[in-house]
């Protein structure tokens, strides 16, 4: 897809530059080229692996910027905008940017098999799963097996089913080539998930490699347990993927360097120059500051301001700002929030969302004891990795609404824990359709389009007009996935 959704032939500096720029000045932008067709530049394997690292984790955080809306973590400043109210948006650049990075990823994976790197190969198999899912899992059904070779202008769209489960084939493969023992010599700087603090590449092969396995179990894990609602569900194999997926959070798939700072960061920083920007909804506000639930959620004040009256309060989706924008009445990102600083982490797949995939895979196949253990786990994992004070981490988890008792745990307690542990995540928001929507006082937006909440997005304008003759009309933005049924 690089010719069609791209008139440039990206490539990447070499790995020297690349290492060289990391260990000088942190992480310079690396250079896009214009090629010229008659003198082709073939990028290095280390450059590709940084750039597709690092900008899978952005689109982890482009996906994420539409579907907090939806899931209502953000609510716009103005009234009636039209993400916060289900109207349809042309998300052609998401759309051109994850693409885009299909498009590196192919070419990581081909010059891995010319140069017979399985470490390689395996990263690039696992690096495609994320992104593809990101793709199907808003969209449906998507150009993927004609798109990446750059030999055909309007590739077919290939059915929304078949693409979820070729993202676990590549799970699969790329566990299995990983679990090879490295043929080609691993620069760890450019592998931005589980490399850049280690200092060689049998560092690399001892310990980031086997994260990597357990980076793919863990998403293998995510998509197993997303299609709950179907007859295709299993519990166990949920619990298997589980088992070979994190043991701690060190191990998680992040990313820690940037070129200028964390995208949310310049949310945050667009609000704090009265660019709104990055506003909370009510909804997840009222959720943590004890309207909902009768008490606070200690991780509030790690994420966003006071306002001026010394309390938490949120912005109602759809009915924008309640004063003029400038004088902190309401909660936003803040840059010392703590997803939202320049140098926070970002997150692909974490710990806690392990663990709470663990419980309610557990609950769904009778074994209590295993799901609460895990449940009062994710928990803990959240609150410790953000900074909660002990104290109040204990207090909160002997809650009895939150110490419920593994006779008592209930899907409807895994995923309000879920939805407050995996903040601004997009994977919330397929776990809100799948949960469809029953958060405790969910509503929807003031002035919403649609009389429930959305289930999908619309295609872009620019697969529209480029691939008119493959480009599926979206009747609703009430269609459901096929997973959501």
């Amino acid at each position: 897809m690089k010719q069609y959704f791209s008139s440039i032939q990206k490539t990447i500096t070499i790995a020297g530059m690349a290492i060289l720029l990391l260990t000088v000045s942190g992480c310079k932008k690396y250079l896009d080229i214009n090629t010229d067709p008659n003198r082709p530049t073939k990028p290095s394997i280390g450059g590709l692996l940084a750039t597709t690292t690092h900008n899978t984790a952005v689109n982890v955080f482009r996906i994420g910027n539409i579907s907090s809306y939806y899931v209502q973590y953000l609510a716009s400043p103005n009234s009636s905008s039209p993400t916060d109210i289900y109207d349809r948006v042309d998300f052609s650049g998401t759309w051109r940017n994850i693409y885009d990075v299909m498009a590196d990823i192919y070419d990581m994976e081909q010059l891995a098999r010319e140069l017979n790197s399985s470490a390689h190969l395996g990263m690039s198999k696992i690096l495609m799963a994320i992104n593809l899912s990101l793709v199907t899992n808003m969209w449906g059904d998507a150009p993927f097996t004609e798109a990446l070779s750059g030999t055909d202008l309007s590739p077919k769209y290939d059915n929304a089913q078949e693409l979820y489960n070729r993202c676990l084939t590549l799970l699969d493969e790329g566990i299995a080539e990983l679990r090879k023992t490295p043929t080609v010599t691993m620069t760890p700087a450019t592998d931005f998930f589980h490399g850049p603090t280690l200092a060689s590449a049998t560092a690399w092969n001892s310990t980031a490699r086997i994260y990597w396995i357990r980076t793919a179990f863990a998403i293998k894990a995510r998509l197993l347990n997303q299609v709950s609602k179907t007859p295709g569900y299993n519990a166990t194999n949920v619990l298997s993927a589980v088992d070979s997926a994190y043991t701690s959070a060190a191990q998680e798939a992040r990313v820690t360097i940037f070129p200028v700072r964390n995208p949310w960061a310049t949310v945050a920083r667009n609000q704090a120059s009265l660019v709104l920007d990055g506003w909370l909804s009510s909804n997840f506000v009222n959720a943590m500051n004890g309207t909902t639930f009768g008490f606070s959620d200690p991780r509030l004040p790690r994420l966003t301001n006071l306002t001026r009256f010394n309390d938490y309060r949120g912005t109602r989706n759809g009915a924008g700002r309640v004063g003029t924008g400038t004088t902190n009445d309401e909660c936003y990102l803040v840059l010392a929030g703590y997803y939202s600083g320049d140098a926070s982490p970002l997150f692909v797949a974490t710990w806690e969302e392990v663990k709470l995939i663990e419980a309610e895979a557990a609950l769904r196949s009778g074994a209590r004891t295993r799901a609460y253990t895990a449940y009062l786990a994710g928990i803990r994992a959240n609150m410790d990795k953000i900074g909660v004070a002990a104290a109040d981490r204990d207090v909160y988890l002997a809650r009895p609404q939150i110490a419920v008792g593994e006779a008592n745990l209930t899907l409807a307690d895994i995923f309000r824990e879920k939805y407050k542990a995996l903040f601004l995540h997009p994977v919330t928001y397929d776990d809100a359709r799948r949960f469809n929507f029953a958060y405790t006082n969910f509503q929807l937006p003031l002035n919403a389009i649609l009389n429930a909440p959305i289930r999908r997005v619309d295609y872009p304008s620019s697969e529209l007009s480029l691939n008119s003759g493959n480009a599926k009309s979206v009747p609703s933005l009430l269609d459901r996935l096929w997973w959501d049924q």
